[in-house]
């Protein structure tokens, strides 16, 4: 896991899904944040990512752990509309929240993932309690070491300075 002290940027997001209102990190500090990144087209997120989303989202607490997905389209966007993912949300029957990252201006790369710097989908991102990013991972994940990391970050105390570090993934 990244040891680190900056803060996580907020979510750039146009429309969210499974959620009454829309939500910004800064709410949710006190809680494990798991970022799932994903593009309904990406066959790894489908088979992988979001399945695993949906199960860390059943397996522990909302109260303790809040999980997030990013739809964050780069590419074949005349596909991958709000109202296609909408009906894609329905029909994989996901239930945690979903935000649709908003679209660059002048590039391919949607903001909120251009400001954590993913380099694709799946991306899988963890945010400790106390609002920093602690895992940056590009592609698929394991489901017994997410689920150790994310028990890992539960178990630190909620406002615990870390002192920077050159190891992580």
């Amino acid at each position: 896991m990244t040891v680190a002290t900056d803060l996580a940027p907020p979510l750039d997001v146009v429309r969210w899904f499974n959620t009454p209102q829309p939500l910004a990190l800064a709410d949710l500090r006190g809680r494990v944040v798991v970022l799932h990144a994903f593009q309904m087209l990406c066959p790894g997120c489908v088979q992988g990512g979001l399945p695993q989303a949906q199960r860390i989202s059943r397996l522990f607490p909302a109260e303790a752990v809040a999980v997030i997905g990013l739809h964050t389209v780069f590419e074949h966007h005349a596909a991958m509309t709000p109202v296609s993912l909408e009906a894609f949300i329905h029909e994989f029957r996901l239930t945690f929240p979903i935000g649709v990252d908003r679209p660059s201006e002048d590039g391919p790369l949607p903001q909120t993932m251009a400001a954590y710097g993913m380099r694709g989908t799946p991306s899988l991102i963890l945010i400790d309690r106390a609002g920093r990013i602690r895992k940056h991972g590009f592609g698929t994940e394991d489901d017994m070491r997410i689920g150790a990391e994310v028990a890992t970050l539960l178990a630190e105390p909620a406002d615990q300075e870390i002192a920077a570090s050159p190891s992580g993934s």
